[in-house]
């Protein structure tokens, strides 16, 4: 398997959004606060029955995105020869998104996405530090993420690439009210 990483302009955005994101949902992870440690949590998975189908593209394709200045924005994409088989978007120095916390020296990973037929090859931690790589460039000190409680593959990913869960929001999603923010912050 040869993967190559490039990274693209946001004129890229629609032809990156083609990439499914979409995954079953089995299971969910339950955050309990660690006594006596700040910022700590551990994490209990819960069984989901039935299963379903999460996407996070739901109807809202990520060209929306473009609605905000994207000037600071990057996507950076995987190919297997010229097929796309994955991607990622860093953002960083973007005053507009609360997620940045008002910081320019903190980078957020947007999106991340590997095609189904080519997810747990590695796609996804190329990308990752890919994405790392690119937000020290910018002399960013920290790389934010946020993903679901219901997204337990994305919580494994992030705490195996050296993410640390900073934060559990409950209710952060009034479409979805049985779904709890997970973000996940990496010291660069």
């Amino acid at each position: 398997m040869s993967i190559d990483i490039k990274e693209e302009t946001m004129a890229a955005l629609g032809e990156y959004a083609k990439v499914s994101i979409a995954f079953k949902v089995e299971s969910r992870y339950v955050a309990v606060p660690v006594r006596g440690v700040d910022e700590s949590w551990r994490l209990i998975k819960e069984r989901i029955d039935p299963p379903w189908i999460k996407d996070y593209d739901g109807g809202e394709p990520p060209t929306r995105w473009l609605r905000w200045d994207t000037s600071n924005w990057r996507l950076i994409s995987a190919f297997s020869g010229d097929e796309r088989v994955g991607g990622a978007i860093v953002v960083h120095d973007s005053p507009e998104l609360d997620f940045l916390e008002g910081r320019n020296d903190l980078a957020a990973l947007w999106d991340l996405r590997v095609a189904p037929e080519w997810r747990g090859q590695g796609v996804g931690s190329m990308l990752f530090e890919h994405v790392v790589g690119y937000a020290k460039r910018v002399e960013c000190v920290e790389l934010k993420i946020e993903t679901q409680d219901i997204n337990v593959n994305a919580c494994d990913f992030y705490a195996k690439q050296g993410c640390r869960l900073v934060n559990v929001i409950p209710n952060a999603y009034p479409g979805w009210p049985d779904e709890v923010e997970f973000d996940w912050m990496l010291r660069l």
